[in-house]
């Protein structure tokens, strides 16, 4: 059970026929499904990316933002995924949501019209105000990074 309220957040369909709102698959799903919103199918080649649209443009809160994120299946069956991933929608921007996918796969990919292509988290967003130093406090990584925790 999901102990917070969810969110009523503005969505207009701006695709042709049809809307293909969003939706959850399951009960506890964290992301809701986009499809593509096609009149015709559009083919992807190998390492090849297309910005394909989803027909729906939405008024996040402020505090908020919509990620991006591939759809596990296709990217295991088809190597399918979001280039840019997680992609970001900002709270104040209002144009049609596109996906921009991208073919790592073997083989060409034909996305079909209303397919789920992708999925959509919406999330809070934490804002800082930077506090320039010339000292960090200590840790207990210092400047270790790369590959420095081991493997075991």
């Amino acid at each position: 059970m999901n102990p917070l309220s969810p969110l009523s957040i503005p969505i207009r369909w701006v695709g042709p026929g049809e809307p293909h709102f969003p939706s959850y698959q399951t009960q506890s799903a964290a992301g809701m499904d986009l499809h593509a919103t096609l009149e015709q199918p559009v083919e992807i080649a190998p390492l090849q990316r297309k910005l394909i649209p989803t027909g729906i443009s939405m008024a996040l809160p402020p505090g908020y933002e919509a990620q991006i994120r591939p759809r596990s299946g296709l990217s295991l069956r088809h190597g399918l995924t979001v280039l840019n991933s997680p992609g970001t929608i900002d709270a104040d921007y209002r144009g049609e949501i596109k996906v921009i996918l991208i073919n790592l796969g073997d083989q060409n990919y034909t996305v079909q019209p209303n397919e789920r292509i992708a999925q959509m988290v919406v999330a809070p967003v934490c804002t800082v105000t930077w506090n320039p130093t010339h000292t960090l406090p200590p840790s207990s990584r210092q400047d270790s990074g790369f590959g420095s925790t081991g493997t075991e």
